[in-house]
């Protein structure tokens, strides 16, 4: 019986992340894409704007809102199979993955890089880039479940976290 009991109360249980965020304040990114910025949004204010580098042709970083899936430290470069930690990994050494065009979070992300000089331009295959010691303090700031939104417009980053509610 009370083996019963524990199933029930495991099956009947939420599981976090289920859908949005369940703290009020918590984190929420934007990327603009034409300004090639990150905002990082916490406790209802933004509390950072990083300069990125994001896809080489506007279609390569998928517009929408998505969700950090993947997090990992020193990642391996499975393309050409340059593991984590290398100077040639072009990872860098963060990976925030998200699940645009319904992948896992290892196809898109927020990662490091190993071309510093590329922050700022419209270079990558579909990730936005940023310098590693900042892709760390994002890592260390956001966990799993966080949203991201990548986005075309106009507005200006406050505007944007206030129709997402993050503000």
């Amino acid at each position: 019986m009370k083996f019963i009991s524990i199933m029930i109360v495991l099956f009947l249980s939420p599981l976090w992340p289920l859908g949005e965020n369940p703290a009020p304040n918590a984190p929420f990114l934007i990327v603009k894409k034409q300004t090639n910025q990150i905002a990082y949004v916490d406790d209802r204010e933004i509390q950072n704007v990083y300069r990125v580098a994001t896809g080489a042709t506007n279609e390569l970083t998928p517009n929408g809102l998505h969700t950090i899936t993947v997090k990992a430290k020193e990642p391996y470069y499975r393309k050409k199979n340059i593991p984590g930690g290398s100077p040639d990994n072009p990872l860098g050494s963060r990976w925030i993955g998200f699940d645009a065009e319904d992948t896992d979070g290892r196809i898109y992300g927020v990662h490091g890089t190993n071309k510093p000089e590329s922050i700022g331009a419209n270079v990558s295959a579909g990730c936005i880039r940023m310098m590693n010691e900042n892709v760390e303090v994002l890592f260390d700031r956001i966990p799993i479940g966080t949203k991201i939104l990548i986005t075309e417009s106009e507005e200006d980053f406050t505007t944007i976290a206030k129709q997402y509610n993050a503000m």
